[in-house]
């Protein structure tokens, strides 16, 4: 799901980010309990949005190099 509601100052950078590097992806967490996931330099087309379970376990993935393709 996208949402387009979200407020421009409770985005995050990565903490792998750096300050001065304007490409980065950004998150925040909603009123509604969900994790949004935006691209810094494309604000205007939304973020995706993700139960907090589904991003926990997509990062844990990718820090664990256990990510598979799904086909």
């Amino acid at each position: 799901m996208i949402r387009h509601d979200l407020p421009p100052h409770a985005w995050r950078k990565s903490s792998f980010s750096d300050e001065t590097d304007p490409l980065c992806i950004e998150m925040q967490p909603t009123p509604d309990s969900l994790v949004a996931i935006g691209d810094s330099k494309a604000r205007p087309r939304g973020a995706f949005v993700f139960a907090l379970h589904t991003w926990a376990t997509f990062v844990h993935s990718i820090r664990k190099g256990t990510l598979q393709p799904t086909r």
